[in-house]
């Protein structure tokens, strides 16, 4: 069965590797073009075109799938497209043109948190199980019916780099598990069924930490958005990031935002409880662990805003 495969970044890579393991004939990739990245801002390929490279396979840059990209795909003569975190639309007019049209594998048990940031969004609403399901791309927004899906414990300790990255593996599995089905005429997607979420794209503003919060809701948060957009607060008029915020339960005396040095540990306090701090990145500066940060200011003055 040939394949054409869209995705971009890193978490798409181990999906391209298992399609290419399992002996389907990838014939393109579809992925974003090179974009700045770092501090310099200089142009780079996506993981998934870089993979692509390494296998030999054709690669189509596009930032958006028109006429010319759909042209371009059709003379591929794909059977069915798999597609995993590409970033971009797929039109109608795209959606038929593989006999079996496109497969989607999404970081999430669907119909929950459809949309950009399913796993991102799970961790800060502090869902016990997420997963990763196959099902089949219309027009809709994650409507389609689902091929299959797989389960994925979300850890009390999880950022969602992390739990991304155990998903990418076990939905690779899955969507190659997906295309085997289809193409042996066994597949049999299901119309969704059960609550629906939305998973919104996120911003920088959802990383700012609202200390008001309780100290539970600040910790998911902060894992929800490690490592993009990053968790952040201001102070002395500037923004700053963190990470690793732990839960301190047995420390009730410090008011939302105010800081204090307790032996090696830097705590913070929240709506409930304190958060221990485990690394801080001031403005202009490398992320550093909060001990360190902490010698070098006036720490019992401190208040994140």
């Amino acid at each position: 069965m040939k394949v054409l495969f869209a995705g971009t970044p890193a978490v798409a890579v181990p999906s391209l590797d298992a399609l290419v393991n399992a002996g389907f004939d990838v014939v393109a990739v579809l992925t974003r073009p090179d974009a700045p990245t770092g501090r310099k801002r200089i142009l780079t390929p996506s993981p998934v075109a870089v993979r692509a490279a390494e296998l030999g396979i054709d690669l189509i840059h596009a930032s958006k799938v028109d006429a010319d990209t759909i042209a371009r795909i059709a003379s591929y003569e794909p059977d069915v497209a798999a597609i995993v975190a590409y970033g971009g639309i797929i039109p109608k007019a795209a959606l038929s043109v593989p006999r079996h049209g496109w497969i989607n594998l999404h970081f999430s048990l669907l119909p929950a948190w459809r949309g950009a940031a399913p796993v991102q969004r799970a961790v800060i609403a502090g869902d016990d199980i997420t997963g990763a399901a196959t099902f089949q791309l219309e027009e809709g927004l994650d409507t389609g019916p689902v091929f299959g899906t797989v389960t994925e414990a979300i850890r009390p300790e999880d950022t969602a780099g992390e739990l991304l990255e155990r998903l990418s593996a076990s939905g690779a599995v899955l969507l190659s598990q997906t295309l085997s089905a289809v193409d042996a005429g066994r597949a049999a997607p299901a119309p969704q069924q059960g609550d629906v979420s939305l998973a919104p794209k996120l911003t920088l503003d959802d990383g700012r930490i609202d200390w008001r919060q309780p100290a539970l809701a600040v910790n998911r948060r902060a894992r929800g958005v490690t490592p993009e957009p990053g968790a952040w607060t201001m102070w002395d008029g500037q923004r700053v990031k963190l990470e690793e915020l732990a839960l301190r339960p047995d420390v009730k005396d410090l008011a939302p935002g105010r800081v204090r040095v307790d032996g090696k540990n830097v705590l913070v306090g929240t709506g409930s409880h304190a958060v221990r701090l485990g690394r801080i990145q001031p403005a202009g500066k490398k992320m550093m662990a909060s001990a360190d940060w902490a010698r070098g200011v006036a720490v019992e003055s401190v208040e994140f805003e």
